[in-house]
């Protein structure tokens, strides 16, 4: 399948760093967006950290068979795929636990990661945290993945409506991330693509003041990639944008 791909990122109108980081790779068929947390450099850290190491992963396994010698239990009810992407996950989060242990001020960091690992036909989805994936697929618009967020439970279990989430003031409490702890659970989805799928992988820095519906609209333009991002992140700014904002949008284009 070829992949087009753009990428736009900004610290939003109130932050003075941003903590967001990204891996666009459609050689190897990566696409990662990681929301850093824990302070201005603490975050920054965690979420270059993670992306590097995922990347470094799935560029080391894209073309050297390593079911004899894989990091973790392989688990045979999903595919090679997502057995690498769920093991880039983890090892990235053990990355983080060498690195804290070896600075007493990056203690607390923490990062959120959305990944697409493409091969062929198939899409696996990683996921850890709120950063989000959507999919556009001949105007259907779907979120394919589920914030790991305090309204998220909420929502789950009846005590709040998504509208009421969206403007709750503990939206941005996350219940699960990379930190640096015990192996993450990583939820895991795969995806057999089609052409003309435009996929959104984004920080919570975009959907906390852009509606879902909006989304859809700026995704859906018939304009470049490009534009589309820049367009997203402008939507948000001009939101308010309190936080960093991420956007990176892929389309799957005849091969």
């Amino acid at each position: 399948m070829r992949v087009s791909c753009a990428v736009t990122s900004d610290r939003g109108l109130l932050r003075s760093s941003n903590e967001d980081s990204e891996c666009v790779r459609p050689d190897i068929g990566l696409f990662v967006v990681a929301d850093g947390m824990g302070g201005h450099v603490a975050g920054e850290v965690a979420s270059r950290l993670v992306v590097k190491t995922i990347e470094n992963f799935i560029q080391e396994t894209k073309t050297t068979r390593m079911e004899d010698n894989w990091p973790f239990p392989f688990n045979d009810q999903i595919s090679v795929t997502a057995n690498r992407a769920q093991f880039a996950f983890r090892l990235a989060n053990r990355a983080l636990a060498s690195k804290v242990a070896g600075a007493e001020h990056l203690h607390g960091m923490g990062t959120t990661a959305s990944a697409i690992v493409i091969n062929d036909r198939l899409a696996a989805i990683a996921h850890v945290g709120d950063s989000r994936i959507y999919r556009l697929r001949g105007g259907q618009f779907k979120q394919l993945t589920t914030d790991h967020s305090w309204v998220q439970e909420q929502v789950q279990a009846g005590e709040l409506t998504p509208s009421a989430a969206w403007q709750h003031p503990r939206r941005n409490i996350v219940t699960r991330s990379l930190s640096g702890g015990e192996d993450p659970d990583v939820d895991l989805d795969e995806y057999e693509l089609e052409i003309g799928d435009r996929f959104l992988i984004c920080s919570d820095g975009l959907f906390a003041v852009v509606s879902d519906e909006r989304i859809k609209e700026l995704l859906s333009q018939s304009v470049t990639l490009e534009t589309v991002c820049n367009n997203l992140v402008e939507t948000a700014n001009a939101g308010g944008g309190p936080d960093n904002i991420t956007t990176l949008v892929l389309q799957i284009d005849d091969p």
